[in-house]
């Protein structure tokens, strides 16, 4: 007796075990698509200016990696770039309750790290991060396949403007 084989009842269970898969697929995209990340998933890449508090103004260039959770409510980013003598390995993961967001951040090359917490939707996200000495507003903007990122401090770092394109 043959119960999953090619019988009648194997091809209806068979059936019915895609079209779950795809209704499961169908609702984590349909839930990305329309959560408050909406936009941001995939690679990047740019170039963009940091100014520095010594009042220098350098060229950079940038990679960010954005990791979108099916349910489309979490986020986890990173943010490389590097200029001719400074370079900053930012990332973060975020989770979002509505339009307001909140998580964790590190800043590798500098072993700093701390909270943030902001608002995300419409392919914008911004947040105000802080740290131990140390706080920014970080502002991502993505329309289609370009994104700008804008930091503002008053630390080392004074502004980051990057513009990016999704890879």
């Amino acid at each position: 007796m043959k119960l999953f084989g090619s019988s009648l009842y194997g091809q209806a269970l068979r059936a019915v075990g895609v079209g779950a898969a795809l209704m499961l697929s169908a609702s984590a995209v349909h839930a990305q698509a329309n959560g408050p990340f909406a936009g941001f998933a995939g690679s990047w890449t740019g170039t963009g200016t940091v100014a520095l508090s010594n009042g220098t103004t350098e060229r950079i260039r940038c990679k960010a990696d954005y990791k979108v959770a099916p349910s489309g409510m979490n986020l986890k980013q990173s943010l490389h770039c590097a200029s001719d003598s400074y370079k900053f390995d930012l990332s973060s993961d975020v989770t979002s309750q509505g339009d307001r967001i909140s998580g964790n951040w590190s800043e590798a090359s500098r072993n700093i790290f701390g909270n943030l917490q902001g608002t995300a939707g419409g392919g914008r996200i911004d947040v105000f991060v802080e740290a131990s000495g140390f706080a920014a507003n970080l502002n991502l903007q993505t329309n289609g396949s370009k994104q700008v990122v804008q930091i503002d401090s008053k630390g080392e770092i004074r502004g980051v403007t990057i513009t990016m394109t999704k890879t």
